[in-house]
């Protein structure tokens, strides 16, 4: 590896995670060999030609972005050492990322994965508690293990969480979801709670709930629902959260507050799912409409 670069990665390695330093290596590495020389030297003509072969190789349009991400990285830190005075990578153009449509269950797969929550066992509470809230207030994994016991407000039907950038945002929850916290704080939470802590979620050792425990949570439920486990994760059901409420009636505004995203177009991402599938049940119910099979 060129001295430029292993200088970079030594410095990286104190401020990134070690995947993105190594991802930064293998890009790096990669461009290195390409250019036949030390990367440092390069030109903003030879990277916009090896940006054009990476396109010409058939490389995906999210493979191409890491790789000058790492390119505009590296160079940002030989402008800051005085080691070259400018940025050659800064005006690269990318190709045009595809924005895929998030997957949704249906209503009723929805209401089958709760299903497969039921019982009396604490667990089962605290399952079903679970998956209600996700369903119900469209919670990021992380910010549903994040809770707290007095996050929640079940008279006002109210859950206040932590978002993104420490951001704080209130989200109503339904009457289903609060009589399943309910049931969980009076029936279920207090056999879990061995240890005293402040996490309204716990697992069977009276820790916290972690992101890893929430998604073999709800591979084991869509296992019992007969659902594919491998498809079923905490973000499916904040994707069908917003599908379903706009297809609903409600306002895109509204649903933008409730997920927290900080632009619109975030969530108008969601309209196009609940346009797709207003398509499909046209297609398949209106006897003039019906495909030609």
């Amino acid at each position: 590896m060129d001295a430029a670069v292993d200088s970079f990665l030594a410095l990286s390695t104190a401020r990134l995670a070690p995947r993105t330093v190594e991802a930064y290596r293998r890009d790096l590495a990669a461009f290195t060999a390409w250019l036949g020389a030390s990367p440092a030297r390069a030109t903003p003509a030879e990277l916009a030609a090896y940006v054009a072969q990476l396109r010409a190789d058939g490389l995906a349009a999210t493979t191409i972005a890491r790789r000058v991400a790492a390119l505009r990285s590296f160079y940002r830190h030989q402008v800051l050492l005085g080691a070259r005075p400018d940025n050659p990578a800064a005006e690269l153009e990318l190709p045009r990322r595809r924005r895929a449509l998030p997957r949704t269950l249906s209503p009723g797969e929805a209401e089958r994965l709760i299903e497969a929550a039921a019982g009396t066992t604490p667990r089962l509470l605290r399952d079903r508690a679970l998956v209600e809230l996700l369903y119900g207030a469209g919670l990021r994994v992380s910010e549903a293990v994040g809770l707290e016991r007095a996050s929640v407000d079940l008279e006002k039907r109210l859950v206040r969480c932590i978002g993104k950038g420490s951001k704080e945002r209130v989200v109503p929850i339904g009457r289903e979801a609060a009589e399943a916290l309910r049931r969980y704080l009076a029936r279920g939470r207090p056999y879990l709670d061995k240890r005293h802590r402040p996490e309204l979620f716990l697992n069977a050792k009276g820790g916290g709930l972690t992101r890893a425990g929430a998604f073999l949570i709800l591979r084991r439920l869509a296992a019992t629902a007969g659902l594919e486990p491998g498809r079923v994760h905490p973000h499916l059901l904040r994707h069908s959260f917003a599908t379903h409420l706009l297809e609903g009636g409600a306002d895109l505004r509204s649903v933008q507050e409730m997920l927290g995203h900080a632009d619109l177009a975030t969530t108008e991402l969601y309209t196009h799912v609940s346009d797709r599938r207003r398509r499909e049940l046209y297609f398949q119910a209106h006897p003039h409409a019906r495909r030609q099979v």
